[in-house]
């Protein structure tokens, strides 16, 4: 299983208990496919960057959910044929929290070799310096 997160922008004309069943059916929607959802963050309305299909706001709904390719396929098709819907993305977020945790693990062991060096070279500064005098 991989984790996906996946944001999709609905109409704003969009009544509020519409949106509501909507973010619902898609979190069953990944639930009955074998997936399991995360979180759910509805964003709110914000204003578009551009106008899309007449309109200059939309409401964001983002879900980040651990699962399979056969899940993410289902999801985007259903959001792809959906009317409320405006746009959407679906971005698989493993790979970059692998990288991030591997950049981590680097550091750490980078740190954990300068600091012996720098307490064994202050100390032979300290060595030098104290044995010429």
């Amino acid at each position: 299983m991989r984790t996906y997160e996946t944001i999709f922008i609905l109409k704003p004309d969009l009544p509020e208990e519409d949106a509501g069943k909507f973010v619902t059916q898609m979190e069953g929607v990944v639930a009955s496919t074998g997936g399991t959802l995360q979180k759910t963050d509805r964003m709110g309305r914000r204003r578009l960057a551009y106008k899309i299909q007449k309109y200059h706001e939309g409401e964001y709904v983002l879900l980040v959910s651990e699962a399979g390719p056969a899940t993410v396929q289902e999801v985007e098709r259903r959001l792809k044929v959906a009317e409320p819907v405006l746009k959407f993305i679906t971005v698989r977020t493993d790979q970059a929290l692998k990288r991030v945790a591997k950049k981590q693990r680097e550091r750490m062991k980078r740190s954990a070799r300068k600091k012996p060096k720098q307490s064994a070279q202050s100390a032979q500064s300290a060595e030098s310096g104290a044995s010429p005098a």
